[in-house]
């Protein structure tokens, strides 16, 4: 890796994200294999660039053909799972890169079989996400139209509320149980059957079947409210930045944009280098808190699209390269600023820019 000269940085724990593997590893236990979902740059820590970890696993899941391509890129040679399902135009990637798509439209099965070569397939039903899928009762219909070269290897579906609402998730449960035993009578050596994300594997053991898909827990974050209960969460990012300009100025100063704040004392302002181009949304302007030398500060002004600036008055031995956290998961945790911008924590996550480093641990 190269040398990291910005002083803005997320920093991934390696060690804590094996730590949340194995812990999925105790809950699903044996018999079940893990099959991460690294999409979207791995959640944003960008864990999908380190072959070292994507080869602990026999298959890895993505969103899109070109995550996959990327995968294909680096060295990883085990099975890529597209989650989504692909595009016709697509198809000559997948076979090139020995992708296997999900698939559930007609459009896309019937381009897949007019290419006649053989490409292994995931089915997913659609058992109520409302998203994609097939119709459940149709199984045994849409299996059998599908041309020879295509290998149904797997079949899936995708809970919509297994945090909230225990009679839909049973009911899309029970769904694809229905839809999982008309495909084995066609397809007796269906190898994956998989069902359950972060919060199936926490809320519904029946549900993992024999390869679950952990998303959001695997990176050491909440899925939702009870997560925390349910297993030893280790979170495996810290965003951090540094002190790159100091000055005091005078009572009736204004700071940054729109004069959005002037200062109503002497105030000592240190500027930081990470602004909303990077993912430190403008939501946290005015107000919201910064972790330097083990003290929270106000943010002062509207965060810029490259830095922002907060009142440090109150450190007296504050100076130029001091570390601030954005988050920490014990001062600052990611979830105070997902809830600060009415989202969840996948969203701040996966919303890092990638101007700014992964240095990995």
């Amino acid at each position: 890796m190269e040398e990291v000269t910005r002083p803005t940085i997320m920093e991934i724990s390696i060690d804590n994200f094996i730590h949340n593997i194995n812990e999925i590893k105790k809950i699903v236990g044996d018999g079940v294999n893990v099959m991460p979902v690294i999409k979207a740059n791995a959640y944003g820590t960008y864990l999908n660039t380190q072959l070292d970890v994507l080869n602990v696993f026999d298959i890895v899941a993505v969103a899109t053909v070109d995550e996959g391509v990327f995968l294909r890129s680096i060295g990883y040679k085990k099975e890529v799972f597209i989650l989504n399902q692909p595009y016709v135009s697509e198809i000559d990637k997948i076979l090139k890169y020995e992708l296997v798509p999900g698939i559930s439209s007609e459009d896309f099965a019937k381009a897949l079989g007019n290419s006649n070569e053989k490409v292994r397939v995931h089915v997913e039903f659609g058992t109520g996400m409302g998203r994609t899928g097939i119709n459940p009762q149709r199984a045994e219909e849409y299996i059998n139209g599908l041309a020879s070269n295509i290998i149904v290897e797997g079949v899936y579906t995708h809970f919509s509320s297994a945090d909230s609402d225990d009679d839909y998730t049973k009911k899309q449960l029970e769904s694809f149980k229905n839809a999982v035993e008309i495909s084995k009578k066609i397809c007796p050596s269906l190898k994956y059957i998989h069902a359950a994300a972060s919060n199936a594997i926490l809320n519904y053991p029946e549900s993992h079947f024999n390869l679950v898909r952990p998303g959001i827990i695997m990176y050491g974050y909440p899925a939702s409210d009870t997560t925390s209960e349910k297993m030893d969460l280790k979170p495996i990012a810290k965003l951090k930045s540094k002190i790159t300009f100091l000055k005091t100025v005078k009572e009736g100063t204004s700071i940054g944009y729109n004069r959005s704040y002037i200062t109503d004392k002497e105030t000592k302002v240190a500027t930081v280098p990470i602004g909303y181009a990077d993912g430190f949304r403008r939501t946290f302007s005015n107000g919201w808190h910064v972790l330097i030398n083990g003290k929270k500060v106000p943010v002062i002004g509207k965060i810029c699209m490259d830095g922002f600036m907060c009142d440090v008055t109150s450190i007296d031995d504050v100076k130029l390269g001091d570390e601030v956290i954005i988050w920490d998961n014990e001062n600052i945790k990611l979830e105070e600023l997902a809830n600060k911008c009415d989202t969840i924590n996948y969203e701040i996550i996966s919303q890092i820019s990638s101007r700014v480093p992964r240095v990995f641990k």
